[in-house]
């Protein structure tokens, strides 16, 4: 148990599992209270328990709105949010030739509106000195057939905070990009085993990540420790994008 986030509110959507679940615990040992929003009930609510004590569990969808603003309804309740990790996302793979626009639409609406309408919705409810975290993907900067799309909106995501990082400065909130090479969730086991195979030969540490490994990242840009730090995109990848 730590004191890093002692006494802070923190929203991780995508919090129930890999990088947002470890995540979440992560936080509640240093000291937060965290608000987790996940998509499916069962999930959402061992997710809860797992993470045993001073966390909240709001069942929706990133990509619904109205969701959104039960979400912040059940944090506001609790206390001004001091840290927002918008870590929902999904990743599929299509051959350039085989996009349909049902895939586009899937991949941009959870990982890019949907992490766009997480942060301004929480804005009226965000502390001065406030840390927003945007979930990336080593997949913006590196090209791997047939994940362009899923690339193309982590790279969305990159730019939201440099902009942000500007446009909030007056209030002393920071913005950064998380961006995770290959993690052992269950995301990246739903692939082909070959796609992963060939994705790990390609990361100089020669393995995949572990999602606590992802956490730890967190909440060095969660906490005061990464003060003068924002609009970085901090990879934890292996080297997978280094090289």
């Amino acid at each position: 148990m730590g004191d890093k986030l002692q006494g802070k509110v923190a929203v991780i959507t995508g919090g129930t599992a890999g990088i947002g679940l470890a995540t979440a615990k992560l936080f509640v040992a240093e000291g937060a209270h965290v608000f987790i929003m996940g998509r499916h009930r069962k999930q959402l609510d061992d997710a809860v328990t797992e993470i045993g004590h001073n966390t909240s569990g709001v069942q929706g969808d990133v990509t619904d709105l109205t969701d959104l603003d039960r979400l912040y309804e059940a944090v506001e309740a609790h206390g001004p949010i001091d840290i927002v990790f918008a870590n929902a996302g999904v990743a599929e793979m299509a051959p350039l030739e085989a996009v349909s626009e049902e895939h586009f639409d899937r991949i941009f609406n959870a990982n890019v509106k949907g992490a766009l309408f997480t942060i301004q919705k929480a804005l009226p409810l965000m502390n001065p000195g406030g840390s927003i975290i945007l979930t990336g993907s080593v997949a913006s900067t590196k090209g791997t057939p047939a994940f362009a799309v899923y690339g193309a909106s982590k790279a969305a995501i990159r730019n939201f905070v440099r902009g942000w990082t500007v446009e909030l400065a007056d209030r002393r909130i920071r913005a950064n990009v998380l961006s995770p090479g290959p993690i052992t969730t269950s995301m990246v086991a739903g692939q082909p085993q070959d796609a992963i195979e060939k994705i790990t030969s390609t990361i100089p540490m020669g393995r995949m990540g572990e999602p606590d490994e992802v956490a730890k990242a967190a909440l060095f840009l969660a906490s005061d420790d990464s003060s003068f730090v924002t609009g970085i995109e901090l990879f934890v990848d292996g080297g997978r994008a280094q090289i």
